[in-house]
């Protein structure tokens, strides 16, 4: 076991503490590498400043980091986030200051796939309905809805983007016998994985116009925001499905409930949202048009979650940290602003 004794007098902080507590499990970890993390709940710039000035790590899970609170790190090294997406963290403004942003790219892909299959199984067989039918009683009802139902062997599956949990989704979908259908920004890539799995990759609206259900698999990005506006999601099949566990303002809101609510689009299953915050303290059902509609399925951003995905993205997140305030770059794949120059100077760790 490596000896991290050197870390004891490094001050980390540790946000979401509230919202995201702290499992067993990250305690441990945190006690191995000689860690010890404050533990702030803090959601607004005001708050989170006084907490984090003097750190020299922070670890975040759904905290957004704007550039003001970015400006205010006086030593801070690395900014570590739990998890892969890292939009709510001005990256400008941390390569500026010499601060590594990591994530953990390999997390939940698993569990984001499971999730998305959840989903799209769930609006094909109507399962909400029938087991709110099964409750009322309205058992004929129900039957009368499922006659509607459309078997998957010989559907068609486009994935907006064909990352890893992207990758993840098409091998489980061919075991129903779906076709999958993909893009993604950079067409040019190699496309041998694609060929492994059966996928055929087409642009965006080929692929809208051709899937039967679109599965979103794409980072919020100033070019991928509002991707899926009212014109795009038109060139949809009429009576298709649309899931989205990837990020909430990828999507139109308001057009996709105007969609929906026309019956233009069948349904759609949503785990990630623009204009319902799921992270916040207080719990209260929040008005939003989507939680009136028959035909949705919502989940609060709980796509990731397993007992194995958060054991890896501890794993990853306190390594990333910990590599950092050793002097050592941490692995390539995990640094989100390569090309930085670090505040502290940073050698390779040898194999």
């Amino acid at each position: 076991m490596s000896d991290w004794s050197h870390l004891e007098d490094f001050r980390v902080v540790r946000l979401n503490a509230v919202l995201s507590q702290m499992s067993q499990y990250e305690r441990d970890r945190f006690r191995e590498h000689h860690l010890h993390p404050f533990e702030v709940e803090a959601n607004t710039p005001s708050t989170i400043i006084p907490r984090v000035s003097d750190c020299d790590a922070i670890f975040v899970v759904s905290t957004a980091l704007p550039e003001g609170v970015i400006e205010s790190l006086s030593r801070c090294r690395v900014i570590s986030r739990l998890g892969t997406g890292t939009d709510k963290i001005d990256v400008d403004a941390a390569t500026r200051k010499g601060i590594l942003v990591t994530n953990v790219p390999t997390f939940c892909v698993e569990e984001q796939a499971d999730h998305t299959m959840a989903l799209l199984l769930a609006l094909h067989r109507k399962l909400p309905q029938m087991s709110a039918a099964m409750a009322s009683g309205a058992w004929n009802k129900a039957r009368r809805q499922a006659s509607t139902n459309q078997r998957l062997d010989g559907r068609v599956l486009g994935l907006v983007g064909f990352g890893n949990s992207a990758r993840a989704v098409a091998k489980r979908a061919r075991g129903f016998g779906i076709r999958v259908v993909a893009t993604r920004r950079n067409m040019d890539a190699p496309t041998e994985a694609a060929e492994e799995l059966g996928v055929e990759m087409m642009g965006l609206e080929d692929l809208l116009e051709k899937s039967d259900d679109v599965s979103l698999h794409l980072p919020l990005t100033d070019e991928t925001y509002h991707l899926l506006d009212e014109t795009m999601l038109r060139k949809m099949k009429p009576g298709a499905y649309l899931v989205n566990t990837s990020r909430g303002a990828i999507v139109d809101e308001n057009a996709l409930v105007e969609l929906l609510r026309e019956g233009t689009l069948a349904g759609a299953g949503i785990d990630t949202f623009e204009g319902i915050d799921v992270f916040v303290e207080e719990e209260k059902s929040p008005d939003h048009p989507l939680l009136s509609l028959d035909n949705v399925i919502l989940s609060p951003h709980v796509g990731a979650i397993s007992v194995q995905a958060m054991q890896d993205v501890t794993d990853g997140g306190i390594g990333n940290a910990a590599a950092v305030l050793s002097g050592y770059w941490p692995p390539a794949e995990h640094l989100v602003n390569p090309g930085i120059a670090p505040r502290f100077p940073l050698t390779e760790r040898e194999e």
